[in-house]
């Protein structure tokens, strides 16, 4: 886990103030800083230092199982503030 003035980088159905879309998907933001406003949805990572993520599920439904339903890719965006963001592709 990268060192960064974080104490705890992760974002879960937990995290205080976590913004969840209308459809019910949620925007994880990953940078050096956190889109105005996204706080709660963004993971710090420093500039030029690798990380990886975990997606850790509790209790999938069905479509987990029969693999009809994976998260979507980390997609890289124009906004300097929000270089990553994860969007879960839905099938339902």
């Amino acid at each position: 886990m990268p060192q960064t003035d974080q104490q705890f980088p992760s974002v879960s159905s937990q995290s205080k103030g976590l913004q969840v879309n209308a459809e019910g998907s949620v925007n994880v933001y990953f940078g050096p800083k956190a889109p105005a406003g996204k706080e709660a949805n963004w993971v710090q990572t420093l500039p030029g230092k690798g990380w990886n993520t975990i997606l850790r599920l509790y209790g999938p439904l069905e479509p987990w199982f029969a693999k009809t339903w994976r998260p979507g890719e980390i997609e890289l965006q124009p906004c300097v503030a929000a270089p990553g963001i994860i969007r879960p592709s839905r099938t339902d």
